[in-house]
């Protein structure tokens, strides 16, 4: 039987996809809506897979922004029906599991920026604080532990410091 060594497996962590999760209201504002647009945008300049909750509002939004020709979006979605996902899903994960795949969702992710949501979306950001994944936050989060940023820009460059990414 064949070992890795820790040598090896330290390698194959740095040959992972870096990923970063978008989380946000499945229900948002046309300026919340906008400005996800925008993030998936600039997001697809600094990672190749996106994953979120698959839904509508800011889920849909970043989405769309973040399709490109090597871009993958992962939707881990809470029914059994993978066509509750938006269009722009490549990889939907049915869990069944309604609220609960919430901590799927942050654990697949290596930073995860929130955006404006609700009671889903705040459990969301407890998960991060809690297993210690960095969490960037537009405002009006303003929760100790929380990195704020107020524009994609900045939100970018976060992402960047924290993934180790040059740009």
């Amino acid at each position: 039987m064949y070992r890795f060594d820790s040598c090896q497996a330290h390698q194959i962590s740095h040959m992972r996809r870096k990923i970063v999760a978008v989380i946000g209201g499945h229900d948002c504002t046309k300026e919340v809506e906008y400005l996800s647009y925008k993030l998936g945008i600039s997001l697809k300049k600094v990672v190749d897979t996106l994953v979120c909750g698959g839904l509508s509002g800011v889920m849909e939004a970043v989405c769309k922004g973040f399709k490109g020709k090597n871009n993958i979006t992962i939707g881990i979605i809470p029914t059994y029906d993978k066509n509750t996902a938006n269009k722009y899903i490549d990889i939907v994960i049915p869990t069944g599991l309604g609220l609960a795949r919430n901590v799927l969702v942050v654990k697949t992710a290596d930073v995860v920026i929130a955006l404006p949501g609700k009671a889903g979306t705040l459990s969301e950001i407890a998960y991060c604080l809690q297993f210690g994944i960095p969490v960037i936050g537009f405002n009006p989060w303003n929760m100790p532990g929380v990195i704020e940023v107020d524009s994609v820009r900045s939100a970018i460059k976060k992402v960047r410091e924290i993934l180790r990414l040059k740009g």
